[in-house]
């Protein structure tokens, strides 16, 4: 988020490569006795790992006779979420109250920038191993006692953070805005060789980097900044009013300016076209994402605007279409957007996380995920969203995108558009597909599901009832656990990846069997074997509950 100045008082030893009056660079070694360092701990980086809300995530759907969002939907909806866990900001001494402002993830590592609302000037960032993303664990986490980090961008073996500093009180700040690169390897930063440089701007909100090059905005009275990649040294320097964000695509870069809306430059920083927007985008950092020919703008209280990259033209509005109650309307505000195959996401700050559908003429709302937190950025990769949420830090979920193969496996399924709740009565013999959410399923006769579900209750499976699943299944979530029971004569065949965040109750005469080789169970609470049960195939047991 933009706002205030802030303090970055880097110490000792000083080297400068000037190339304005402006503009200062210099390496500094710094160690904890100073104002950045790392966590040591490893129990308090493995406790920063929270999965007490890990499970099924519900969406907020609109009634459409009553205009009003509700979770209790009675038609099953599409996205079968859930979220694999969460990552608390870092606390430390006069550092209580970060909130997580950014997320960049590339390849196994996800890199989270944190500031501090209000008054104080406290960060930080973390490096976050996602190479397996059901099971995160921070590489390391960096603090600045005494600056807020608003961006972060990594790039071969360097995260470059950018935020602000209080030039008055820093020796050797040289104005307000300023850029870090801080080398990485393996996940672990190197706070013995940062290299920082200063910029003119109120503060560095955003952050971007070609093979040779890094681009930075800094806000009011800013100017886009292009740095030597190598050395830091400033290449040029463009002022605008406003800037908040930049963004690159097809060797152009797009600039958000706050005062008059998206400038397109050339590789030479000669503007190609500009997209002129009247919308108040307030004071906050604000972001410009792209899918395909389209440029998707966060537009604050407006919501997201599309429009065509090569023309200009205003295609259409998304709006924030919930208003919650209790939370302040100048942070219900659209922050940033992300684009993933068809899928848009919009960071509303209070007002959540909002998941919309491309179409070939407009954009279709889902719904509100439902997450803690104030949304202040997101991104999505392959089948998995990072929020930094504010002060609920940064949340990791799973899409559960089926696989394309499974559609072939259960040819003659049809797409489920039923009820919220699956009852299969007796006798009934039911194949469904689908990329779908429910409430719960009750089974007395035969049911195959195929691709990737969630179910928010209890899955009942009662005497001689069948339940096949092909694909990915999950069941509850870690703060309201819900079970799968399979009673007398009932049989659950699997295969594929199975998720309980509850208990799996195997009652006498029960039968689970598992095909393939490949299956992968992973369960929260306990497996209950009550009498004489079979359990049959190969698996993977992620948490060792069948020992």
């Amino acid at each position: 988020m933009m706002k205030k100045t802030c303090l970055l008082l880097l110490a000792t030893t000083m080297l400068v490569i000037s190339c304005s009056d402006e503009t200062t660079v210099f390496t500094d070694p710094l160690s904890d006795e100073n104002n950045i360092r790392l966590e040591t701990s490893e129990q308090v980086l493995e406790n920063s790992i929270v999965y007490d809300k890990a499970g099924v995530i519900d969406i907020y759907e609109e009634d459409k006779s009553t205009g009003k969002f509700s979770k209790a939907a009675e038609v099953a909806g599409d996205y079968p979420l859930t979220l694999v866990a969460q990552v608390a900001p870092p606390s430390f001494a006069g550092g209580e109250n970060i909130t997580a402002t950014h997320v960049h993830v590339v390849g196994d590592f996800a890199y989270v920038s944190y500031n501090t609302a209000g008054a104080d000037y406290v960060g930080g960032v973390d490096v976050i191993n996602v190479s397996d993303p059901t099971s995160p664990s921070i590489a390391s986490r960096l603090y600045y006692s005494n600056a807020d980090v608003n961006a972060i961008k990594y790039d071969n073996g360097f995260v470059y953070a950018v935020g602000g500093v209080d030039a008055e009180l820093s020796a050797r700040a040289t104005s307000n805005s300023f850029l870090a690169k801080i080398p990485v390897n393996n996940g672990r930063m190197d706070t013995g060789n940062v290299t920082y440089g200063f910029h003119q701007g109120f503060v560095s909100n955003d952050v971007e980097t070609t093979d040779n090059t890094i681009l930075v905005t800094s806000g009011k009275e800013g100017t886009l900044t292009v740095y030597n990649k190598a050395d830091l040294t400033i290449l040029n320097e463009i002022p605008y009013a406003d800037l908040r964000s930049v963004a690159l695509k097809d060797n152009n870069i797009a600039l958000l300016d706050g005062s008059i809306g998206v400038s397109i430059l050339d590789q030479n920083y000669n503007v190609v076209r500009d997209i002129a927007i009247d919308t108040d985008f307030g004071v906050a950092k604000r972001t410009l994402d792209f899918s395909g020919n389209k440029i998707i703008v966060s537009e604050g209280a407006k919501g997201a605007g599309v429009y065509d990259y090569t023309t200009g033209t205003l295609l259409e509005y998304v709006p924030i279409l919930i208003n919650p109650e209790g939370v302040e309307e100048s942070n219900i505000v659209t922050n940033a957007i992300a684009v993933n195959e068809g899928v848009v996401l919009m960071a509303n700050g209070g007002a959540g996380l909002c998941l919309s559908e491309e179409q070939a003429d407009n954009t279709d709302l889902v719904g509100i995920v439902d997450l803690d937190g104030s949304i202040n950025y997101v991104e999505s990769k392959g089948d998995y969203v990072f929020a930094a949420s504010g002060k609920a830090g940064l949340q990791i979920i799973k899409m559960n995108k089926p696989d394309e193969s499974l559609e072939t496996k259960c040819e003659g399924a049809v797409r489920y558009r039923g009820s919220s709740w699956l009852n299969v009565n007796p006798g009934e013999v039911f194949s469904y597909s689908g990329f779908t959410r429910l409430s719960g399923i009750n089974i007395n006769g035969s049911l195959l599901l195929c691709g990737s579900w969630s179910v928010r209750n209890d899955v009942n499976m009662n005497s001689d009832g069948l339940f096949e699943m092909n694909g990915t299944f999950a069941v509850g979530r870690n703060n309201s656990r819900k079970n799968i029971t399979i009673n007398q004569g009932a049989t659950f065949r699997v295969e594929g990846n199975l998720t309980i965040y509850g208990d799996l109750i195997l009652n006498d005469g029960a039968t689970l069997e598992f095909i393939g080789t490949d299956s992968v169970v992973d369960i929260y609470g306990s497996v209950y074997m009550n009498g004489s049960v079979a359990i049959e195939g190969t698996f993977d047991d992620v948490k060792n509950k069948f020992e």
